[in-house]
């Protein structure tokens, strides 16, 4: 933020490196996911002159699933700071992915939403779900836990139990990257990065081209991702962005704060080349 700008290694061809401006007059908005922001929240006055919101997962799982993370009540009582110093608008809930297995049946996720959504009353707008995807390089993690997406009858279930706890409690609820259409229990179909949301907390009139480069089902405006695969230590087994251990040890002992690239130094053959605003 101090300097200005971050570099981005391309995932798959990592000697291309992208600059990408950071300063207010080229932002429009930054779009955080997280499943733990404590560590932020002596640090949102960087953000002053920026417009930014929080998709903030909390989900029923244990260490078993999110081996990483701490304790629920913990992150919720994080999430109700949070959301008390930057408003309830600009901290959207995510219950996600919903899997199924012996531990977790589509009753204990109805318990568990109608718990989560009652203790988050009055500190999110917005909830949105999504069910489990498959993704090959987490194959191995998902036998593990025996874990499958619900079917259309358990989808269905869930949709119309959270949509009456949800409007219940004052929230918005929406799906993400889902084709499934739910709008008879009156659930819409979202987006992360979301053009109306971003409008709304700027004020302006913005051109969002919907992003080419995501799922058909994705509905997230086109937008620039500086984060990178393998970085994150919550090690979630559901997670197609952090499946190696290996790969995590690595680049978390590689992490330099005075670095422009996260987790990863400038190499002789690297090309930089600045992003297009």
């Amino acid at each position: 933020m101090k300097s200005g700008f971050a570099l981005v290694r391309n995932p798959f061809n990592p000697h291309q490196v992208s600059k990408v401006i950071l300063n207010p007059e080229a932002v429009d908005c930054f779009v955080f996911w997280t499943k733990d922001p404590k560590k932020m929240l002596d640090k949102l006055n960087h953000f002053a002159d920026y417009c930014y919101y929080f998709q903030f997962t909390i989900t029923p799982y244990h260490g078993s699933v999110e081996p990483g993370l701490r304790n629920k009540r913990e992150i919720i009582e994080t999430f109700k700071k949070l959301s008390g110093k930057i408003g309830e608008n600009r901290v959207i809930w995510r219950y996600d992915p919903i899997l199924i297995n012996a531990d977790y049946s589509v009753d204990h996720h109805l318990r568990a939403f109608e718990k989560m959504a009652h203790l988050l009353k009055g500190f999110t707008e917005e909830c949105v779900i999504s069910f489990l995807d498959y993704y090959q390089k987490i194959s191995s993690n998902l036998r593990k836990l025996d874990a499958r997406a619900p079917n259309e009858i358990e989808v269905r279930k869930i949709a119309s139990h959270y949509s009456e706890v949800s409007s219940s409690e004052g929230m918005k609820l929406k799906t993400c990257s889902e084709t499934v259409d739910l709008s008879e229990y009156g659930i819409s179909h979202g987006s992360c990065i979301d053009g109306t949301v971003i409008d709304t907390l700027t004020g302006k009139r913005i051109d969002h081209p919907k992003d080419r480069y995501q799922r058909a089902a994705c509905r997230c405006v086109e937008s620039v991702d500086i984060g990178a695969y393998n970085t994150c230590l919550n090690r979630c087994l559901y997670c197609y962005a952090s499946f190696s251990e290996k790969a995590i040890r690595k680049n978390y002992h590689s992490f330099n704060p005075k670095a422009p690239l996260l987790c990863s130094e400038l190499q002789e053959h690297d090309e930089i080349t600045e992003r297009k605003k």
